[in-house]
């Protein structure tokens, strides 16, 4: 069997944050937030990374690894290029973007041939999360391999079983993937305001959907969001549980992103053809909705920290260094 590799999305910029914070120091030892990710996956199991990074950044990624998590890990690059599209596809006059997460983790589909959790590199999860998420793969792909599931038998994708059952535990095969799912009240940043996947989660714990919520913020002991009019702002639950990004598949979740790649382009072309996004979330709904696959929610009891803005990176430094206090990392992460 395969054992379970970690995809790492470092291509972004930072737009809002003002350059690459994916590898700007967080800690008062000068770890990056990444740091504490590979630490955790490590700990959780994990022995095979893949950054998916642009090529001019390599030489600093390369730097940066090599006397860290690179002396225990196995690290492996690909990079997304913009020009790295379907036949008969070409890039539009003035787009400079890359064409989001999908197209990141596409990039690296000649270096996955198994299961594969994928996370941002500038977001702290926590090791809960990568435990849980490294424990699904390796259980499921077991599950698979024994040709058994869960207590409901042989659904298969596309059977009208195969969703929708309440209570009665679901099967588990090549298409039933994860995601974590953290408290929204545990994602939140004092510093302005940010955008969140507010999940429904089934009474089983599968998702069933995802609906984008953007300028999330706390006011007035309330956690609000900009309702579509943009001008009313609505209440929403302290409770609800929030997509971070870090999803776990089976390999067969690249042959259906490059499956669909083609349609989204379509749509992107026609749409907003210099700054749309073939976006992870949306193709996971669309294999929900098609009855293809399930997707387990894996919740998180740990804090989800980010710098989404400079103001953010104090209160960051400051949790690590308490969580070091508390014995949950060692003082020196990589030795």
């Amino acid at each position: 069997m395969k054992k379970p590799v970690l995809v790492i999305m470092a291509a972004g910029m930072g737009s809002r944050y003002g350059g690459l914070k994916q590898i700007d120091p967080v800690s008062d030892r000068g770890e990056i937030i990444l740091d504490f990710s590979l630490y955790d996956a490590m700990m959780a199991g994990f022995k095979d990374a893949i950054f998916i990074i642009r090529k001019e950044h390599r030489k600093a990624f390369d730097e940066l690894m090599r006397d860290r998590a690179g002396k225990h890990l196995n690290i492996k690059y690909a990079f997304q290029e913009l020009t790295d599209l379907p036949d008969g596809y070409t890039v539009p006059e003035g787009r400079e973007k890359p064409w989001g997460i999908c197209h990141a983790v596409l990039s690296a589909r000649k270096l996955i041939d198994g299961p594969f959790a994928v996370i941002n590199a500038d977001d702290y999860y926590g090791p809960d999360a990568f435990m849980k998420i490294y424990d699904f793969l390796s259980k499921s792909q077991e599950e698979t391999a024994g040709g058994h599931g869960s207590s409901v038998g042989a659904a298969k994708p596309g059977d009208s079983e195969f969703r929708g059952r309440e209570n009665e535990g679901r099967a588990e095969n090549e298409y039933t993937f994860a995601m974590v799912g953290y408290k929204l009240s545990n994602t939140l940043t004092e510093n302005g305001h940010v955008s969140r996947g507010i999940c429904e989660v089934s009474s089983d714990g599968y998702l069933a959907g995802i609906t984008e919520r953007t300028k999330i913020m706390k006011k007035d002991g309330d956690i609000v969001f900009l309702g579509e009019d943009g001008e009313t702002w609505e209440k929403v639950s302290p409770e609800a549980t929030a997509s971070m990004n870090f999803w776990g598949f089976t390999k067969h979740m690249i042959g259906e992103m490059e499956k669909a790649f083609p349609k989204f382009l379509d749509q992107i072309y026609l749409n907003d053809p210099l700054k749309g996004e073939y976006y992870l979330p949306t193709a996971v709904e669309s294999l929900i909705d098609d009855g293809k696959a399930t997707v387990r929610v894996l919740r998180s009891s740990d804090r989800w920290y980010g710098v989404t803005y400079k103001e953010d990176k104090p209160s960051v430094t400051a949790a690590l260094r308490a969580m070091k206090d508390k014995g949950l990392y060692p003082e020196k992460l990589w030795l």
